[in-house]
C-alpha cells in the first residue's frame, strides 16, 4: 500500500476577483521507505504540493491520502496528532521558538505525547548532530546551520514515518548546505522513513528514489533513481 497517494489534486488562490491556479490535476503515489525529490522552477508549485501532502493546506480539488486515512476534509484539531507523529518538517527557515533554548525546542514535539524520554531523545540527537555544547543556547545565539539542525532533531524525535523538507538549505552557504542534507539522508535511512524534498542539489537528488518534475503546476515527468531497498 503506498503511504501517500495524491488524487487529482488541484489548488487554486483568490486574489480579489482573480483566481490564480498554481497546482492542476495532480496524481501522485509515495511508497513506504521512498526518498522521493520534487523540482522545478520557482512557482512552479513546489511548496504547494508539499503543504497539501501534509495537511498543512487544503486541495481546491482532489483527495489526498496519506497512511490509509483521508486527510483532506479532516479537521485542524485531528489532523494536529497526525502533524506532530506521523510527520516531520523541516523547512527553508528553522522556525525554532525564540525563548525555548535548542534542547526545549527539540523536546517540544516528543513532550506534547508525554513522553518521559523527551530530555533523554533530545540530548541524544543534539549529540548526534554535533550540537551538545549548545543545548542550552537560544536560537538567537546559534548560528544559521546550527539552527537548521536543531530543526532537523526537532522534526526527528518522534520518528515520523515521513519527513517533509521544503528547501532546508534554502538559507545556508553551500559548506552548510551540504551537510544539511548529508545528515536528512542518513536520517532518513537509519529510521526507514518516508522523505519528500525540494531541493537543487542535484547531488543529493542521485541519492533518491525518484524525482518529480514540477512545471507550471503540473507534474512534468519523471526519473527513478536508486531502488528503495537498496538506498537503504
Amino acid at each position: 500500500m503506498n503511504i501517500i497517494e495524491a488524487i487529482q489534486v488541484s489548488k487554486t488562490y483568490a486574489i480579489g476577483n482573480r483566481e490564480i491556479p498554481v497546482l492542476s490535476d495532480i496524481s501522485l503515489s509515495v511508497k513506504p521507505g521512498e526518498f522521493l525529490v520534487v523540482e522545478g522552477s520557482s512557482g512552479s508549485g513546489k511548496t504547494t504540493l508539499l503543504s497539501l501532502l501534509s495537511g498543512l493546506d487544503r486541495p481546491t480539488a482532489g483527495r489526498i491520502v496519506v497512511d490509509g486515512a483521508d486527510i483532506t476534509d479532516t479537521t485542524e484539531d485531528d489532523l494536529a496528532p497526525m502533524r506532530n507523529e506521523t510527520f516531520g518538517f523541516v523547512f527553508q527557515s528553522f522556525h525554532l521558538v525564540p525563548s525555548l533554548s535548542a534542547l526545549e525546542n527539540v523536546m517540544f514535539p516528543a513532550e506534547l505525547r508525554h513522553d518521559r524520554k523527551a530530555e533523554e531523545k533530545a540530548r541524544r540527537l543534539l549529540h548526534r548532530v554535533g550540537l551538545a555544547h549548545r543545548i542550552d543556547n537560544f536560537p538567537h545565539q546559534l548560528s544559521g546551520g546550527e539552527m537548521q539542525r536543531v530543526a532537523i532533531c526537532r522534526a526527528l524525535i518522534n520518528r515520523p514515518k515521513i519527513i517533509f523538507a521544503d528547501e532546508p538549505t534554502g538559507n545556508l552557504d553551500s559548506q552548510n548546505g551540504t551537510a544539511i542534507l548529508e545528515l536528512l539522508v542518513e536520517f532518513h535511512r537509519e529510521q526507514r522513513s518516508t522523505m519528500i524534498l525540494v531541493t537543487h542539489s542535484q547531488d543529493i537528488a542521485q541519492l533518491a528514489n525518484r524525482i518529480i518534475f514540477l512545471e507550471d503546476g503540473r507534474i512534468n515527468g519523471q526519473k527513478q533513481g536508486m531502488p528503495i531497498d537498496a538506498a537503504h
